[in-house]
């Protein structure tokens, strides 16, 4: 069966294609092999720059165009070299070295991946990748979200409401607060986000230069390495690996998202709560269908679809945060495979805060219920005039307090407008 949204078995690459599909910029296959083509050039120019060899400007803007406009075509050229090669690398390296026979610069074919290992393209080529996805996607997302639930805790700030602790009536809150509760947790989350660096791994087959050594014994490849790294890339160079990095940062990351969705999770089950005690209501659109059986049904399906997505992702977010930083002793290859689906927890992130959203921007709030249940639990007083009673040195303020409210039925303001005064 040939691949359709209809017939992709990941529901992501299938019935929310419409909506993750710019995602593919960054986890495909094609952005995985594109990124590596751009490190390899971005590599052997630099050897350029720095006096290895002599390269001409018309191969320079050849090599350069081959990065700003690979295309899908270019993608099936390395895929069909790898068919022979059985390495996906090495594609790429005999891609760009087929650029160099077309130019005048087929005498500087072996340059290319000069010294290096396939993992100093991986591990330059996906943090590259990350860097540019949490930056131009994921960031924006949950800053976007955390505005939109700031600016409803400012404008329900004065909107007094029944708290539950214990699922139980307890002393009053706020709405606007309640949110504000879960803007100040994703800000502090986000802010700590920030800090972790982007690193990656770039010093050939054991991590300790030893092609480039043996062949340049007397050029600093470590200043070298840095200065590529952290300057024509925007990475920061990890100094001591094996054959891989050790994804410490990584794992951080996913850390990081994995604590954030949690707060997403709290979020959607505290405002499907609300829906379901009618504090809110939701929009509806004319031709939806809340259930197949009962027309008058306006499910929280945005809430629901929200919290299944975020556990998906951070199951995802777990083993790779747990597995990547674990390689036997110089380099095993389940890091290669684990990888590749880095992107499946993103995806699932990113559809969760687009579902969340579209949630909250169909709230409509129900003053007349959360009024009627302050005005139904008069007990929640208790806490609020046993202290006062405390200052007043009141006998046993707490235990005739507790004789009043606990366990009754349901209780008016008299007991307690009756009790202050005496």
């Amino acid at each position: 069966m040939d691949l359709h949204q209809l017939t992709a078995i990941s529901p992501i690459d299938g019935r929310y294609r419409h909506q993750l599909q710019h995602l593919a910029a960054f986890y495909s296959e094609y952005a995985l092999i594109k990124y590596r083509v751009q490190v390899e050039v971005e590599y052997f120019i630099f050897l350029a720059g720095k006096k290895f060899f002599k390269l001409e400007a018309d191969t320079k803007k050849i090599l350069k165009d081959a990065v700003d406009n690979f295309s899908l075509p270019d993608a099936e050229q390395i895929k069909n070299i790898e068919k022979t090669t059985n390495h996906d690398v090495k594609a790429v390296e005999y891609f760009i070295k087929s650029l160099l026979e077309k130019s005048n610069g087929q005498h500087l074919k072996e340059w290319v991946h000069f010294g290096l290992t396939s993992q100093d393209i991986n591990n330059t080529a996906i943090p590259l990748l990350w860097k540019d996805s949490i930056e131009t996607e994921y960031l924006p997302a949950v800053f976007n979200l955390q505005s939109a639930v700031s600016k409803l805790a400012m404008k329900w700030k004065n909107i007094p409401m029944l708290a539950r602790t214990h699922g139980q009536p307890a002393s009053p809150t706020r709405l606007g607060k309640e949110l504000m509760v879960f803007a100040e947790r994703l800000e502090n989350q986000i802010q700590l986000f920030s800090y972790i660096p982007f690193t990656a791994k770039f010093g050939g087959a054991t991590g300790n230069f030893n092609a480039h050594v043996a062949a340049y014994p007397k050029f600093d490849w470590i200043k070298f390495a840095d200065d590529f790294i952290e300057n024509k890339l925007g990475l920061q160079r990890q100094q001591y690996t094996t054959q891989i990095e050790h994804y410490d940062t990584l794992a951080a990351h996913f850390d990081a998202i994995k604590r954030i969705n949690t707060i997403f999770i709290d979020l959607c089950r505290d405002i499907w709560t609300y829906i379901s005690m009618d504090y809110f209501k939701q929009k509806t659109k004319k031709g939806e269908i809340g259930s197949s059986a009962m027309p008058h049904k306006v499910n929280p399906i945005d809430f629901e679809n929200a919290e299944g997505n975020l556990g998906i992702a951070n199951v995802l977010l777990e083993h790779l945060s747990a597995k990547l930083p674990v390689s036997r002793l110089q380099r095993d290859l389940t890091d290669s495979t684990v990888l590749r689906n880095i992107g499946m927890p993103m995806a699932h992130t990113i559809l969760a805060i687009k579902s969340i959203e579209k949630g909250i921007s169909k709230l409509i709030l129900n003053e007349t219920k959360l009024k009627d249940d302050l005005e139904n639990n008069w007990a929640v007083v208790a806490e609020a005039i046993q202290t006062i009673l405390r200052r007043e040195n009141y006998p046993n303020p707490y235990e005739a307090l507790k004789e009043l409210t606990r366990g009754k039925d349901k209780i008016d303001k008299k007991p307690f407008t009756g009790l202050l005064i005496h």
